[in-house]
C-alpha cells in the first residue's frame, strides 16, 4: 500500500494551481502527511537566483530577492493557503528563488517528498507554443510520484 508521509504542494497562484491544492489537502488529511507548501520565486535569469519576476506591489521596480521579499511573498501564501488547512496538522511553508522546476526537485530531494501536487499549467504557461513546462520538467525527473492537476473546465486548443 502507498503512504505518503510528506506531501509537497507548489503554487505559482494560478488557477490549475489552486484546484491542485484541494488535492494536496485531501491527501495530506487522507495519510496524516506533513504538507509542504512551496513557492519559487521565478528568476528572470537562469544563472541569477536573486533578480525575481514578481513584485509584491505594482509599483515595485527593483525586484531582488531580498531576504524581506521572500518574507513578504511567504506571508501571502499563508494568508492565502492557510484557512483552508483544516485536517492537516503538520505544515511547513517555503519560498525561495530559482528556475521553478529546479528548486521543486531540490527541495523533493532533500525533503524526503513522496508525492508532489501541482496544476498541470502554471501563470507563465497559459501559452500553449512553450517550449517544455515546468510540470512536464518536474515529473520527468522527480525522485516520487508526481500528480499535476488541470481544470476540466478548461479546453486546450493547438
Amino acid at each position: 500500500m502507498v503512504a505518503y508521509k510528506n506531501i509537497l504542494y507548489c503554487t505559482d497562484y494560478s488557477e490549475d494551481a489552486d484546484l491542485a491544492f484541494i488535492h494536496a489537502v485531501q491527501f495530506a488529511q487522507r495519510y496524516e502527511s506533513k504538507l509542504h507548501v512551496l513557492h519559487v520565486l521565478d528568476t528572470i535569469h537562469r544563472y541569477s537566483p536573486y533578480e525575481t519576476s514578481e513584485p509584491v506591489e505594482e509599483k515595485d521596480k527593483d525586484w531582488i530577492a531580498s531576504p524581506e521579499l521572500i518574507e513578504k511573498i511567504r506571508t501571502k501564501v499563508v494568508d492565502r493557503y492557510q484557512p483552508r488547512l483544516e485536517g492537516v496538522s503538520e505544515v511547513d511553508w517555503t519560498v525561495i528563488p530559482g528556475v521553478p522546476f529546479v528548486e521543486i526537485l531540490r527541495y523533493a530531494r532533500e525533503n524526503d517528498i513522496d508525492l508532489i501536487v501541482m496544476g498541470s499549467a502554471g501563470e507563465s504557461e497559459q501559452d500553449q507554443t512553450s517550449f517544455l513546462s515546468t510540470v512536464a520538467n518536474v515529473s520527468r525527473r522527480a525522485p516520487c510520484h508526481v500528480m499535476a492537476i488541470r481544470n476540466p473546465e478548461k479546453r486546450y486548443t493547438l
